[in-house]
Parts: C-alpha cells; sequence; structure tokens
C-alpha cells in the first residue's frame, strides 16, 4: 500500500463496505437453491437505502463512482433495488478550476494555451469523476473538444485500488461470500479497467479502430483524435454538434423516421463484439448523439474491453442457442465460460437455465419484457445462485446489451430487437464458415493432415514398443491443487490436532500431582492450562468436523439422480 494512503481514509472506507454488508447489501446472494433461483430478491429494502447507498459512494470519491458503475453490471452480486439505483448514478462532479486544467495541457503538449489553439473555453461542456471535457478551436479555426485528466486522479485511483485489494483479499480468506465470488479478482479487473480508462492515448487508439470497424455503415460516425494534440493524460478529437438521442422530438422522428439508425447501431455493435472482439462496455444514451445530417456519432470509447477469438466464439453460440430456445447449449456454454466453485448444483443450475431460456423463447415481436441483455445478467446471477462463478466477459456483454436496448429504444421504439439480432448473428455465422472454406485455411488444414499422415507410423510405433516393454506411465500433474489433496491436508491436520489434544491430556494428568504452587480449580495451574487449551482444541475440532459433515451431506443431496 502507498505511503501516502491515511489510515481515516482506510477506516472510512472499511466502515462503508462493513454497514452496507450489514444492512443487507448482499443478503440477496445469499439464496437457497431449494428455492427458483430465477426470482427476484424478495428480502425487503429499506425505503431510501439504495439511495443512500448511491449518495455516499459517489461521496468517497472518483474511483468508488467507478466502483458503483461496474457493480451496476453485476446482478450476481448485487441484489436489483441496488442496481437500480447504481444504473442511475451520474458521474457528474464538481469542475476542476481551468487554471489547473490549462496546466495539465500545457505540461502535456509542451505549449502555452494561446499557442496551441485559437480559442479554449473556461467552462467546461462536462465534468466527470476522471476528466472534463472543454470545447476549443485550432489555430486555423477547426472546432475541436479537450478531454483533460484530473489533477492527481491517477495517484487517487492507485491508493483506493490498493485499500480495496487488502479488503477484498480479507474477505476472500475470511467469509464464505469472498470465496464465492472472488473479490481479489473483481478488484484485479477494475484496477486493469480504470488503468485503460485514464490512459487517452489507449482512448484515442479505440476511436480510430472503431472507426475502421464501422466504415461499412453510412449512418454512423466516429469523431477522429488529432494525434499532436493528444497525450496520456490529454485527448483531442473532433467536434461533434447534436443532440442526444433520448431527446429527439418527435416531429423531427416522423419526418426522418431513424430505424435504419437504430438497426445500423445494434448490427455495427454486434460486429464489435463478435468479429472484432471491441466491446464498448458504456455505450448508454448519453454517449451518442444525432447529428444533424442524421448520423450517430459515438464517443467516450475510454470503456472497451477486449475479447480472445475463443471467447468470442463461446459468446456467440450462446446468444444462438438462447434466440433458438436450446437452453442445452446456452448451459453447457455458460458453464465452460464460468468458474464452478465446490457447492456448484449442475442439475439445479441446468433446469433455472431452461426456465430462463424458455421464457425469453416464449416473447413474441418486439416485447421488451425480456431482453437479449436481460437474458445474459439473468444467466450470471442464478448462476452465482447456483454456485457458478461467471466470467467477467458475460456481464460485460449483458449489461452492453441492455445499454443499446436504451439507445435503439429511443430511436425507434417499434423496433424488433430480437429479429435483428437473430438475423445478424445467423449472417456472421454463415460468414465465418465461409471464410473457414478459404484458399489460406484449406490449405493450412491440408499442410497439418500431411504432418500428421508423416508422423502417424512412427508415433503408433513408439507407443506400441512401450505397450510391449510395460514402461507405460501416468503422470497426475497439479496434484497439490486439486480437491483431494486439500481432502487430505484438513485430515492430516485433524489427526495433529487430535494428538496434540491427547498430548495434553497426559500432560495435565503428570503435571496433577505436584505439590504447591498456584492452585486453579483445584488443579496446579500447568495442569489446569493443558485441560484448558485441550478442551478449546476439542470443541474447535468437534464443530470444524460437524460443520465440514453437513457441507458433504448438502453436497450429496444435490448430486444429480
Amino acid at each position: 500500500m502507498s505511503e501516502s494512503i491515511s489510515p481515516s481514509r482506510y477506516a472510512r472506507i472499511g466502515a462503508f463496505l462493513l454497514r452496507y454488508r450489514k444492512a443487507g447489501l448482499f443478503n440477496g446472494l445469499e439464496l437457497d437453491l431449494q428455492e427458483a433461483a430465477l426470482a427476484q430478491d424478495a428480502r425487503p429494502v429499506a425505503p431510501g437505502q439504495p439511495e443512500q447507498f448511491v449518495d455516499e459512494l459517489e461521496a468517497l470519491g472518483p474511483t468508488f463512482i467507478k466502483v458503483g458503475q461496474a457493480l451496476s453490471t453485476r446482478p450476481d452480486m448485487v441484489p436489483p433495488a441496488y442496481l437500480d439505483a447504481l444504473e442511475r448514478m451520474q458521474d457528474n462532479v464538481a469542475p476542476v478550476p481551468v487554471a489547473e486544467i490549462c496546466t495539465v495541457v500545457e505540461a502535456e503538449l509542451g505549449a502555452r494555451i494561446g499557442v496551441l489553439f485559437g480559442s479554449f473555453d473556461a467552462q467546461p461542456l462536462a465534468a466527470g469523476s476522471m476528466a472534463q471535457v472543454h470545447a476549443a478551436t485550432l489555430r486555423d479555426g477547426r472546432e475541436v473538444v479537450v478531454k483533460v485528466q484530473r489533477p492527481h486522479i491517477a495517484q487517487t485511483l492507485r491508493d483506493d485500488l490498493a485499500i480495496l485489494e487488502k479488503l477484498a483479499g480479507a474477505a476472500d480468506h475470511l467469509t464464505e461470500m469472498g470465496r464465492r465470488y472472488g473479490f481479489s479478482d473483481w478488484v484485479r479487473e477494475l484496477r486493469h479497467s480504470l488503468a485503460n480508462e485514464v490512459n487517452f492515448a489507449l482512448e484515442a487508439d479505440n476511436l480510430r479502430r472503431f472507426a475502421a470497424n464501422l466504415r461499412g455503415y453510412r449512418h454512423l460516425y466516429v469523431p477522429q483524435p488529432l494525434d499532436d494534440f493528444t497525450t496520456a493524460r490529454v485527448l483531442t478529437m473532433d467536434r461533434v454538434r447534436g443532440i442526444k438521442v433520448t431527446h429527439v422530438p418527435p416531429v423531427r422522428r416522423l419526418e426522418h423516421p431513424l430505424q435504419e439508425q437504430a438497426q445500423e447501431l445494434l448490427r455495427a455493435y454486434l460486429d464489435q463484439v463478435f468479429v472484432h472482439g471491441l466491446v464498448h462496455a458504456d455505450p448508454h444514451p448519453g454517449n451518442v448523439l444525432l447529428m444533424d445530417d442524421h448520423r450517430l456519432a459515438l464517443f467516450d470509447l475510454g470503456m472497451v474491453a477486449r475479447l480472445p477469438p475463443h471467447t468470442r466464439h463461446h459468446l456467440l453460440k450462446l446468444m444462438l442457442g438462447a434466440i433458438s430456445g436450446n437452453s442445452e447449449q446456452v448451459g453447457e456454454i455458460s458453464e465452460t465460460l464460468g468458474t464452478a466453485l465446490q457447492d456448484f448444483s449442475h442439475s439445479h443450475y441446468r433446469r433455472c437455465v431452461d426456465q430462463l431460456v424458455s421464457g425469453y423463447a416464449g416473447l413474441q415481436g418486439a416485447s421488451r419484457q425480456f431482453s437479449e441483455g436481460r437474458l445474459i445478467l439473468e444467466l450470471t446471477r442464478v448462476g452465482a445462485a447456483c454456485g457458478l462463478r461467471p466470467p467477467p466477459e458475460l456481464t460485460i456483454l449483458g449489461k452492453t446489451l441492455l445499454n443499446l436496448e436504451a439507445v435503439t429504444t429511443a430511436l425507434d421504439p417499434a423496433l424488433d430487437t430480437r429479429a435483428v439480432v437473430e438475423q445478424h448473428l445467423q449472417q456472421m455465422l454463415r460468414r465465418q464458415a465461409l471464410g473457414s472454406l478459404s484458399p489460406a485455411n484449406l490449405a493450412s488444414e491440408w499442410l497439418d493432415l500431411q504432418e500428421l499422415a508423416r508422423r502417424t507410423p512412427q508415433h503408433m510405433g513408439a507407443i506400441l514398443r512401450t505397450l510391449a516393454e510395460n514402461r507405460l506411465r501416468v503422470r497426475i500433474d497439479g496434484l497439490e491443487e486439486s480437491r483431494m489433496m486439500e481432502s487430505l491436508q484438513k485430515i492430516a491436520n485433524r489427526i495433529a490436532t487430535g494428538v496434540i489434544i491427547a498430548a495434553l491430556v497426559i500432560g495435565a494428568a503428570l503435571t496433577a500431582r505436584l505439590p504447591g504452587g498456584i492452585r486453579l480449580f483445584g488443579l496446579p495451574l500447568l495442569s489446569a492450562l493443558f485441560i484448558l487449551v485441550a478442551a478449546v482444541l476439542g470443541a474447535g475440532l468437534i464443530l470444524s468436523a460437524l460443520r465440514r459433515d453437513r457441507k458433504v451431506d448438502r453436497a450429496a443431496d444435490r448430486m444429480p439422480d
């Protein structure tokens, strides 16, 4: 932990987390597996409590505003009442004085503001927890916006995340909830995400990538960065003029229907996720503007997750399985992506997935009661309830789809989202299948087959010689990480504790006849201490055994028939 972190800051954060843990923030996670895991959290929440939680979270500063935004994507960790409050959380804070902003710009770009820009507005266009945005013009009159990182924000993030990492590590070791949800892993993912978000050079690269990937969509526009005016702490890009999609007047929508824009936006984001492996994790209505020429401008691309090819493939199959009502495929893929905990109930999880997918597939037309994003997030919630820790990619995808739904609904309330998603994913699958038949891929696979055919006789001869000479051996790696080794260690610990208890009892008996000295309960002090220690160890051993046996019995009851 950084030496600059004050104990009072540590105590304030710890007290906040403990207070809301006791207030029931995570109570909704402790679901009885015999109940329907699909049911929403029915535990009562005090009126105003989620809103108070959000207010106090915002008061803790920029790091915790981002924590709140990250928690809003985790229905497996946060009950619905708190999710609703977190989704309304605003990343608007008091602006930094323009003099401090100019100091950062001049230090980063190496020249005075008057030399760099023809004009620089003192009043910010927007002020967030990480940065604020000012309108400006270049010396040639070109309109731009300048996004400037708030002073000392990087150090603030590092200090707060160091505190969260220590608290998360303690929770993972000392609480059942920590072991189930892996708070340390979640904080590490948050650290990586925020490190990318405060590096504006990466955001500039994201702008360029998105513009290149969306070149075929004539209704979409991504403003481009100016390389000579961009660093890790300052991002300068073309200024976009337009209105938020949620503020489009009905008359304009009648004169110029926005159905094509809504469909293109949805298809473009599906391409970004499943083809290019880039997930804009925050495409909410505030980050999409309708320009005067009826194009949609996309910006604020700091929160972008990257998906490897195998993850994209699994997520694509999961989405297609959900749309077609194939709950078996959805369950199998979600288990492959997730991490099964020790108490994972396979059969119960599959029943929950079947109900989820059936409920989604049974909706017709443009019904928004149960959208694709909501389905993905519900999968993570019931998975956590059944002992399956969801991967971060799944929650990001679910939140992205929900935010996209809000944008497309604002553009075209009658849009049949499912029909667009299904049609585009099927086209994407066909393109991938045809791509695998390209001359380059076929040539590569033919070379692999040739290599296999050439080496097969040699490998078969080696296998037969090994069998004939009785030299076949089987090696099991990673035994020290398996449940078997964990169980053996627990057994050894119990035996060692039993031996110590027996030695203490024998020692107490031998010292009970010592004459004189201090006596306790009629026994010599040393003998009494031996008996007390033996009693404490014995009680702990019995309680540990009973608790462990109950867990084993419950796990046996959940085993599929």
